[in-house]
């Protein structure tokens, strides 16, 4: 996306606030400094409204309404790709004012001591303390589906930890809460039993972000449960947790290769919408709509790359039973040629190996723009 001159990318390295091996960014800025390019753009003009899908037009149009699509336009959506269901759950988690957190109980430091070792804000439990917080996890009070949304499915990279706790008593401490990597200076530098990461929310680092902690409990429990960490016990909170339906379409149903309707050709659809998952994959997917509709002649980006792929599921995948939106990651990606008899890579040789492959096909597309 740098490569190709992501304004996105390029206003969240600006912007960027520090978060390990992550790119985290300071929202308000980053927004901020986005809409200032595009008001100071003089081709770009302006204007706030709820909108309908376009359909009586044959102008360009790219819809790239992200998760919270209206319920209007995911109507509009619907009818015209014929899809019953539209959507699934997504969870956020929640903020911490720095101030009210018991740094006597805590401690910074990245997972193996990535970045510059100030980036995570880590707060241990033991055994004890950990299978108190399961249980309070476990009988906390939800909060409750509308009658409508009960057969709406979770994203399953997004989970709220109370349904992975739900999932065994273990889980978390192979997901959200798990010590590897860690050493607590307070213990002699022993790995703890579970904990807790908070990753700054802003430069100043007056805001931590519940690391993984998207949570659907009422706010009371969301209080009483993440006051039973340690480190926690008088927290006080920015924003608590909560949980929202995200709309997305069955690419592959009904998007061309070029992210066009296939109903609708003149319609593109941008960002998470199109069933991509993540802020990048949806800014990426974005950035792709923006070039083809300038560019009618571009060719998508090669499969071999991280574009390209991400495009491909979510245009081509061959069994459309199974979609849902998906992360980048390299099992979306063609296959290496292994010349017979080389030894199969593994691990970091076979991730070096694909992004070398990667970046030279890129280079190899951009020539086009």
């Amino acid at each position: 996306m740098r490569r190709c001159g992501s304004l996105i990318m390029a206003s969240a390295d600006a912007t960027q606030v520090p978060a390990g091996g992550a790119l985290a960014v300071n929202r308000e800025e980053f927004s901020r400094m986005i809409t200032q390019k595009l008001k100071e753009h003089p081709l770009f003009s302006f204007e706030i409204k709820e909108c309908e899908l376009p359909l009586n037009t044959e102008d360009p149009v790219i819809v790239a309404t992200g998760p919270l699509t209206s319920d209007k336009m995911a109507k509009d959506l619907q009818n015209i790709t014929q899809t019953e269901n539209l959507h699934f759950f997504d969870a956020i988690a929640p903020i911490v004012y720095t101030e009210s957190i018991d740094l006597s109980q805590a401690w910074y430091q990245s997972r193996y001591d990535k970045g510059d070792g100030t980036d995570y804000l880590n707060c241990p439990l033991s055994k004890e303390e950990y299978n108190l917080f399961i249980d309070a996890l476990l009988s906390g009070e939800k909060i409750a589906f509308k009658e409508w949304e009960k057969n709406t499915p979770y994203f399953e990279g997004c989970l709220p930890v109370e349904v992975m706790a739900e999932r065994g008593r273990q889980t978390l401490l192979f997901g959200p809460m798990k010590p590897v990597g860690l050493s607590n200076p307070h213990e002699d530098g022993r790995r703890p039993f579970a904990v807790v990461q908070l990753r700054k929310e802003n430069k100043s680092g007056t805001l931590m972000n519940m690391v993984g902690f998207q949570t659907k409990l009422t706010y009371g429990a969301q209080k009483e449960t993440f006051r039973l960490i340690p480190a926690l016990r008088n927290a006080e909170f920015a924003r608590l947790g909560g949980i929202h339906r995200n709309t997305f379409v069955c690419g592959p149903k009904v998007l061309t290769n070029r992210l066009c309707l296939k109903m609708a050709p003149h319609i593109r659809l941008a960002g998470q919408v199109t069933g991509c998952e993540g802020y990048i994959e949806s800014a990426a997917i974005g950035l792709l709509a923006g070039l083809m509709t300038a560019l009618p002649d571009l060719p998508p980006p090669p499969k071999e790359t991280a574009l390209g792929a991400m495009l491909n599921h979510i245009t081509s995948e061959a069994d459309t039973s199974l979609f849902q939106p998906m992360n980048i990651n390299f099992g979306l990606f063609p296959e290496l040629n292994i010349e017979a008899g080389s030894k199969k890579l593994k691990g970091h040789d076979r991730k070096k190996a694909y992004t070398t492959r990667a970046k030279q096909m890129l280079s190899e597309w951009l020539t086009h723009l």
